[in-house]
């Protein structure tokens, strides 16, 4: 829910009292709460992400897949792209928790992956990495797989639906940076 701090300052035993301003709407889901606990979070406001770069990035994987003659799948060609371009933590992991860490991973996403690299520096211990999946991208990572998606589909002569400023738009509109 979006809302707008108004107001704050100390009661007389020293608590913060802050003063919210949230849309009408929620009126009824907010009356139900007065006088009750509740957990708090406030954070900075930010847009949901385009779902137009996000319907964009699979629709440019599920072309280049069908490009590829249906030899990998659209998960594999995102992933593909994810590798190639996109962010990931290098983790040494010990070597009894490899497989349990990649599923737990996973889950989180189909972007939520792991390539186990090596042994690491680390005796007992395998040196992977995890990517993270799009959704967490800011505006400019955004930018780079889509960029890498449209150059692929564009060297195997895809025809690209949207122009270069409706992927600028989508882009922009992504909305992860403040």
């Amino acid at each position: 829910m979006k809302g707008l701090i108004k107001d704050m300052g100390l009661t007389l035993n020293g608590e913060l009292n802050i003063t919210l301003t949230v849309p009408r709407v929620h009126q009824a889901e907010v009356a139900k709460l007065v006088d009750a606990p509740v957990a708090v979070e406030l954070k900075k406001y930010r847009e949901r992400r385009s779902l137009s770069a996000n319907a964009l990035c699979w629709v440019l994987c599920q072309d280049i897949s069908k490009a590829l003659g249906g030899k990998t799948t659209h998960v594999d060609v995102y992933r593909k792209a994810i590798r190639d371009v996109g962010e990931y933590e290098p983790l040494p992991i010990k070597d009894c928790a490899v497989d349990t860490f990649a599923a737990r991973w996973a889950s989180k996403g189909t972007g939520w992956f792991v390539d186990v690299l090596d042994d690491s520096k680390l005796k007992g211990y395998k040196l992977v990495k995890a990517y993270y999946g799009s959704s967490t991208y800011t505006t400019k990572e955004m930018s780079r797989l889509l960029d890498y998606l449209v150059d692929d589909a564009q060297q195997m002569g895809i025809p690209i639906m949207a122009s270069q400023r409706e992927i600028d738009a989508a882009i922009e509109r992504w909305g992860l940076d403040a």
